[in-house]
């Protein structure tokens, strides 16, 4: 997707990437409306989601959507989601989150929506960020209706 932001940047958008817990899912479930996002989105993006898997449940919860997990297996999750998002092409790339760990990864992305829902969201997320949200819902839909996007990040 390709989107000129008056006075800010040009976007040529390819992927998504989001946390799991905290971001789309509560408790290792899938928040309710974002499987119905996520099939919009796919149609138009590569969709990734990188997570602890703290739960056990990602495999089971996103199953039947066209979308790649990747499960973390290092001890430093900040470096490996940020290690992950280069290796995608951060230039080309939406980073969603709300975690500590999730800081590094949405600095590096073209653009980084956090969220503050029922976790709440780390500062240092929060400073990295170009936008946020107060859910998953509100901010996938700024990806599907791109004039929201705009309408935000112009100068």
């Amino acid at each position: 997707m390709f989107i000129e932001i008056p006075n800010y940047k040009t976007l040529d958008l390819k992927n998504i990437v989001c946390d799991y817990n905290g971001t789309i899912a509560k408790d290792g479930k899938l928040l309710n409306g974002v499987g119905e996002l996520f099939k919009k989105l796919t149609k138009d993006f590569k969709v990734f989601v990188i997570t602890a898997d703290t739960f056990g449940s990602v495999q089971k919860e996103l199953q039947g959507f066209d979308i790649e997990i990747i499960v973390l297996k290092s001890t430093h999750h900040t470096v490996e989601k940020k290690d992950f998002l280069n290796s995608i092409g951060a230039q080309n790339s939406i980073a969603i989150g709300n975690g500590n760990n999730d800081s590094l990864m949405l600095q590096e992305a073209n653009i980084s929506i956090a969220l503050i829902g029922d976790e709440g969201c780390s500062v240092k997320t929060l400073k990295n960020a170009d936008i946020v949200c107060k859910n998953i819902l509100d901010a996938l839909e700024l990806i599907i209706y791109p004039k929201r996007l705009i309408a935000t990040l112009r100068e």
